[in-house]
């Protein structure tokens, strides 16, 4: 059953070596945010976290942000291509054990539109309990195509897993929830 008395929690992870370094500034962290506050009409709030690439650091996250903050959606961003240090998808999978297969394939999908390469891209969704993880690649303006195509499942998604009521702006993305 969905929580609609309280505002939603969302985490926000950035998996990048360099990013987590100070190398370089997250450019990929703060999109989702920015698409978060442009499209989502119920209140919510951000749990950030900015992580290196690998398997440990990225489940043990995700299994923080879900067991102990209480997070309702998670979106991560990074670690998804073929390199060795991208590990996202299989530390989602280890942290998630229920995957929804629809999501990762409908965001190759639309990517594969715009860029060849976007079948290297590996990224799934799965839930932990009450918690949806999607990951992201980690180019922003991917984050947005990608946030578009998936967007008007999740509200639905998070009903049905028990997690927080989300709604959307219908001039930017309609939401989708069967008719009673």
């Amino acid at each position: 059953m969905t929580d609609t008395q309280r505002p939603a929690v969302i985490g926000v992870v950035t998996a990048s070596d360099r990013a987590s370094a100070g190398v370089y500034k997250d450019e990929s962290g703060p999109a989702i945010e920015a698409y978060l506050s442009a499209v989502l009409t119920t209140p919510f709030r951000i749990e950030r976290r900015i992580i290196p690439d690998g398997f440990e650091s990225v489940r043990d996250t995700l299994i923080e942000l879900a067991d102990t903050v209480g997070c309702d959606l998670i979106v991560t961003t990074g670690g998804t291509g073929p390199s060795p240090r991208d590990l996202t998808p299989e530390a989602t999978l280890a942290a998630c054990p229920r995957e929804l297969p629809g999501f990762g394939e409908l965001m190759r999908q639309v990517s594969l539109a715009q860029t060849p390469t976007a079948i290297l891209s590996r990224q799934v969704a799965a839930h932990r309990d009450k918690c949806l993880v999607i990951n992201l690649p980690g180019k922003p303006a991917a984050i947005e195509l990608c946030l578009n195509a998936v967007m008007p499942a999740v509200p639905y998604c998070l009903d049905l897993i028990g997690a927080a009521w989300i709604d959307t702006d219908p001039a930017r993305v309609k939401a989708f929830r069967p008719k009673k």
